[in-house]
């Protein structure tokens, strides 16, 4: 069951006060002790009683999250980097399999627009053949024409 985060801060909220034990607490709120016991772990170290929501796992980043992590964190020295890598959640191992995962899609576009244009090279040359030739027959067709014209005359001089 999943329970607001609201609801969640003020079930913490009331164990940390300690007017009544964890386990009435839980019987009153109608929450598992298990339950509680884990919401309690997940306040944050300050000791505010302001929970967190749960964090995305680095399998559950979007592309383009992916993306703008790779870009933040190629600027940041190495000490900067593991800092940010525990905000973010995520070790620099997930970086570098998004490195290569992103370059391994780069070369994959690259291929596919190779082919892409060597097939519409192919097509282009087989266009320009095939209107070359055509020229070819229009202009032997007209060399005719002038030869058959310079023997028999033209019709118009009748």
């Amino acid at each position: 069951m999943s329970y607001p985060l609201q609801f969640k801060e003020n079930v913490v909220k009331m164990v940390l006060t300690g007017f009544d034990s964890q386990a009435q607490i839980a019987k009153d709120m109608g929450v598992p002790a298990s339950t509680m016991r884990y919401w309690l772990k997940k306040i944050q170290p300050s000791g505010s009683t302001i929970m967190t929501k749960h964090e995305k796992r680095p399998q559950d980043w979007s592309s383009k999250e992916r993306i703008d992590a790779l870009l933040e964190a190629a600027k940041l020295t190495e000490e900067e980097l593991g800092a940010w890598c525990r905000q973010k959640g995520i070790h620099t191992h997930h970086l570098e399999k998004w490195k290569k995962e992103f370059s391994q899609e780069q070369s994959k576009n690259k291929d596919n627009n190779v082919r892409q244009l060597k097939k519409e090279l192919k097509n282009l040359k087989k266009e320009l053949n095939r209107k070359d030739k055509a020229l070819a027959e229009t202009t032997a067709l007209l060399v005719l024409k002038k030869k058959v014209d310079a023997i028999w005359g033209d019709k118009e001089d009748d």
